[in-house]
Formats: C-alpha cells, structure tokens, sequence
C-alpha cells in the first residue's frame, strides 16, 4: 500500500489542448483516488497559481502553452513543491520543434530534415519538393498542423499554420508506419504503432473514437523495434527529459526510425497512448499515475 499523499493535478489551463487537459486530469485524479489519495484538482491561471495547503506533490495534466512550455514548471519551482515530469528548461527545450530537431541533429538523431518560415508570403523553396508537413513551431497535438501534396497549395498552409505561431516548421514527409514511443524513468515502454483509418494522423484522428487503429506492441520485427526504442531514448535524453514523456516516430520501410518530436506532458485519460504501452508493458493506469508520482516524491522540491 503506498503512503497517503496531498496531491494537486494541475489540468484545464489556457491553452489550445483545454479539453484534452481536463480529460487527463480528471482521469488521473480519480486513478489517483482509487489508490487512496487525498487529490484537489486545480485548474491553474498562469502567474496567478494556487495551491493547497500542505500538497505534497503536483501533477501536471496539463497539455500545450503553459503546460508543456516550462512555465508552470518554473512557477511549482519557486513555489519549492515537486511535480512530474520534465524540469522548466526541458519542457521549454521539448515543446519548440525548432531546438528541438537542433538537439537531434547534434547527437546524431535521424530525423526528417526541414526549414523555418516566419512569413505568410514566403516562396516555395526551390530546393524542396512535395510532399511536406507543415506545423507551428510552439504547439501541441497536431493544432495547426498541415500536409501539402501540391506546390500550390503552400501558401493557404503555411498561412493556415501561421495563425497558431510565429514560427512554422517545414518537414519532409516521411513515408512510413506511424509510431510513439513512451519512456518511463529512463527506460522504452513497448510501441505503439498508429494507423489512421484514412488520410493522416492529424488533430481529426487523434481524438475521433474509431478514427484510428492503435497496435501495441507495434508490429515490428526485434531489430526494427530495438532501433526506434533507441531512438525515442536518445531523442529524450537529448532534450533533457526526466521521468516520463512520449516521442513520435516515423518508422521508414527499411526500419529507420526518423524522430519527429518529444512531447514531455502525453495525454493521460485511459485510452491515450502512453497509457496504452504502459498496459502492455503490464502496468494499470493507477499505477501508472503512481508511478509518475513516486518519481517527483523521490527527487523533491528543486532547491
């Protein structure tokens, strides 16, 4: 039985992926409750954050700006309470797709090569030929994401894009079998391969129920899945990560696992993916938020 802790999950929030939070967190503190735990649910102003009393550990199911940005890190940091997940600076690091894809590249991480656009006007780069994904370079969960097949339609795309930041990425499309992969305290939980009923794998079919098929484990051969858990590990210790996050690849016929991004705040009802790989590495979703728990705990407040 594990010790009766004052636990506050931080969900809801300002950002894009409100609903989602409030999903998650409302999943997480009844898991949290089953296991006996005093839970406040709190859904947190930025710069105006309030705790309870005596928590002894925050959990943040938040999602998005604010969330996975490093800012409501810093707050709990000032506020000297542990929380799970990533620390400020790799949360910040994690959720700009820009530095990201830097880090990957300096530890020799595959990932799809790209370019940044700040103008709605830019030029097709004459260089590059479709297809191309388009995504801000500041968001989670597919929000602003777009696929371009046609030169002529860049310019409604990147437009479309540029609404959700400042920035957009553009990638190469990598032709392949969709996959995440969820690290917890240092180690890959088992893949969970992802295939859209049709088209893409975009905000659409991410949370439409039946929209998309979810194989965990993956369907890869050893090999194919010792590569990309390897590449999901590495991509998270280059960006700093700690605890637990989710890193999604794109999996090239070959087996090449191209690293497309490191979400450190995955979503957390008990159908989401991190979820999902956790049940099949054996582990409930109780004991995965216990899990995650025992983690910020162990470490503390940072001082």
């Amino acid at each position: 039985m594990n010790a009766r802790l004052k636990i506050a999950v931080l969900l809801g929030g300002p950002s894009a992926e409100r609903e989602v939070s409030l999903r998650s967190g409302a999943a997480v503190a009844a898991a949290l409750r089953s296991l006996g735990h005093e839970v406040f649910e709190v859904d947190p102003v930025p710069g105006q954050l309030r705790l309870p009393a005596g928590v002894d550990a925050v959990f943040i199911a938040l999602h998005g700006t604010y969330g996975e940005d490093g800012v409501v890190q810093s707050e709990l940091d000032k506020l000297g309470v542990p929380y799970t997940g990533c620390d400020s600076s790799s949360s910040k690091l994690a959720f700009d797709k820009v530095e990201t894809k830097a880090m990957l590249l300096k530890h020799r991480i595959p990932t799809p090569r790209s370019r940044v656009f700040a103008r709605a006007d830019a030029p097709w780069p004459s260089d590059w030929h479709p297809p191309v994904v388009l995504k801000p370079v500041r968001q989670g969960s597919s929000v602003g994401l777009r696929f371009v097949d046609r030169v002529e339609d860049f310019p409604e795309a990147l437009a479309f894009a540029l609404k959700h930041d400042t920035e957009v990425l553009m990638e190469e499309k990598i032709v392949g079998k969709e996959s995440t992969v969820g690290i917890l305290d240092g180690k890959a939980l088992p893949i969970v391969e992802i295939r859209p009923a049709q088209g893409v794998y975009d905000y659409h079919h991410k949370y439409t129920s039946g929209a998309t098929t979810y194989i965990c484990p993956g369907e890869f051969d050893a090999s194919t899945t010792q590569r990309v858990q390897q590449a999901a590990t590495a991509a998270f210790a280059a960006v700093g990560g700690r605890d637990y996050g989710r890193i999604d690849v794109m999996v090239k016929a070959d087996g090449t696992p191209m690293v497309l991004e490191v979400n450190t705040l995955p979503g957390m009802t008990e159908t989401s993916l991190m979820p999902k790989a956790a049940a099949a590495a054996g582990l409930n979703f109780p004991n995965l938020c216990q899990a995650m728990i025992d983690l910020a705990v162990k470490r503390g407040p940072r001082t």
